[in-house]
């Protein structure tokens, strides 16, 4: 009998990462990720599975992205009776995630329903609810960084450190297949080297095949401290102006990266102490979820805490969760920084405050993180002069000022650079990127004289 392994999803695109490994008695799924999409596929892709979640021995997950993360309460409703393996750190953050991801659907539902109401359609329900997407981490089992573990009798998992996010794994499998070992490596999400905060990714080795992402297989990354600098420039030049720097930031990792770096700022004395609020009750919650879990950080960030210098702990840094004290910031005429969610400016307070001070030349709007195509975001980028936010039109008068540095996914050189690390290799199987990138990405290995290859979703593959 073979080892088989089907590529459920996140394959040619970036969302809803999930993939099945089944031998004659176990059946692993590796992550189950929200696919994003238009709203009849996001429920048609996320509610439909190709294998019964009753049937499976054992979850491995990955990392805390809702990508990867995000449905396992919709598994669970479904019949999922099995532990969920990852680190310590993913299952406290999956805990707001998971409960972040069903607040959202619930809010996203009812203004659907009040459309569909208007249109005579029928009304849809989230996939879950905050209460189980918290709920759904009590099958979660913690496992430590090199602590080999036997997930089912055929199966042997050991996670490494991927420097992507917090306590985000690369996962070595050894999978037992009739007297012999088939050895099958996992790396999505890679991070990058020299990273604040993270460690640099663990390469695997002793492998047969390894899964790889794609996200920026065919993109580079201008250098971290690129980031830094034009960080410094624009507080300075923003403050000198008595203007406000509006940053949209994802909750998870981005946040806290643009925090280190303004404490870092500030220590070295290259920036004014003007107030930092951090606008998010989640990414606030998150940042606990970092000063619990201070073992996964890297040596330098552990230093500096022993050290007393916590850089979520600055005296000119506030987080602000009542909602009083959010609009409260908009009376404030100070210079300050404005960190709040969504990173795409799609959703929450963010919204707000881009209502209440683009049209301000003295503000600045920082950009931290991508922006996906027709989002608000993306329009601020592209500097249209008109957007509109709840309905309302706005002219983008603030100055605008992305840091394209900031990414915690490797890019075209640091992939191929990790894919030799783990060599010699029967196959690698190139996923978690848009088609485009991951034909980029495959091309290059191909020069190498690799053996890589793009799988479709669905497609099975036999692990010989």
């Amino acid at each position: 009998m073979s080892v088989k392994l089907k590529f459920l999803g996140g394959v040619r695109t970036v969302t809803g990462s999930s993939h099945l490994i089944q031998t004659p008695r176990s059946k692993v799924l590796l992550d189950a990720g929200i696919f994003y999409g238009r709203r009849d596929e996001f429920y048609e892709v996320n509610t439909t599975f190709s294998y019964n979640p009753k049937k499976l021995d054992a979850v491995i997950l990955s990392h805390a992205h809702i990508d990867h993360c995000g449905n396992i309460p919709s598994l669970i409703k479904r019949g999922l009776r099995c532990k969920i393996y990852t680190t310590s750190a993913t299952k406290d953050l999956c805990e707001l995630m998971l409960a972040d991801s069903g607040k959202v659907q619930k809010e996203d539902i009812r203004y659907v329903n009040k459309i569909n109401k208007r249109l005579g359609l029928l009304f849809r329900k989230p996939l879950y609810t905050e209460n189980e997407g918290l709920k759904a981490t009590r099958r979660f089992r913690s496992i430590s960084y090199g602590q080999r573990f036997n997930i089912t009798r055929e199966v042997v998992v050991t996670l490494y450190d991927a420097g992507h996010i917090l306590g985000a794994s690369v996962v070595s499998l050894e999978i037992k297949d009739a007297g012999r070992l088939v050895r099958l490596g996992y790396a999505v999400d890679l991070g990058r080297k020299n990273l604040p905060l993270l460690n640099d990714p663990t390469a695997l080795t002793g492998l047969d095949y390894l899964i790889i992402e794609s996200t920026y297989g065919g993109r580079f990354h201008a250098p971290i401290e690129e980031a830094k600098a034009k960080l410094c420039e624009a507080v300075n030049r923003t403050e000198e102006s008595k203007g406000k720097i509006i940053i949209p930031s994802f909750a998870l990792e981005r946040t806290q990266e643009v925090i280190y770096y303004l404490a870092q700022l500030l220590e070295e004395k290259k920036i004014p102490p003007i107030p930092i609020y951090v606008d998010s009750p989640l990414a606030a919650d998150i940042t606990e979820v970092f000063n619990h879990h201070l073992d996964y950080l890297d040596s330098a960030t552990q230093q500096a805490i022993k050290n007393d210098s916590n850089p979520f702990k600055l005296l000119n840094l506030k987080y602000t969760r009542d909602q009083k004290d959010s609009k409260n910031l908009n009376n404030d005429k100070r210079p300050m920084i404005i960190i709040a969610g969504s990173g795409m400016c799609e959703s929450g307070r963010i919204l707000h405050h881009l209502k209440n001070n683009i049209e301000d030349s003295r503000n600045t709007i920082l950009v931290v993180g991508y922006m996906a195509k027709d989002t608000l975001g993306r329009k601020i980028v592209e500097g249209q002069r008109i957007v509109r936010i709840f309905g309302m039109e706005y002219e983008l008068n603030a100055e605008v000022i992305v840091i394209n540095a900031f990414s915690g996914h490797a890019d075209k050189n640091a992939l191929i650079e990790y894919v030799k690390s783990c060599l010699p290799l029967k196959k690698i199987f190139i996923v978690h990127g848009d088609e485009d990138q991951s034909q980029k990405l495959s091309d290059a290995l191909g020069a190498e004289g690799l053996n890589a290859y793009i799988p479709a979703k669905e497609e099975e593959v036999e692990l010989s």
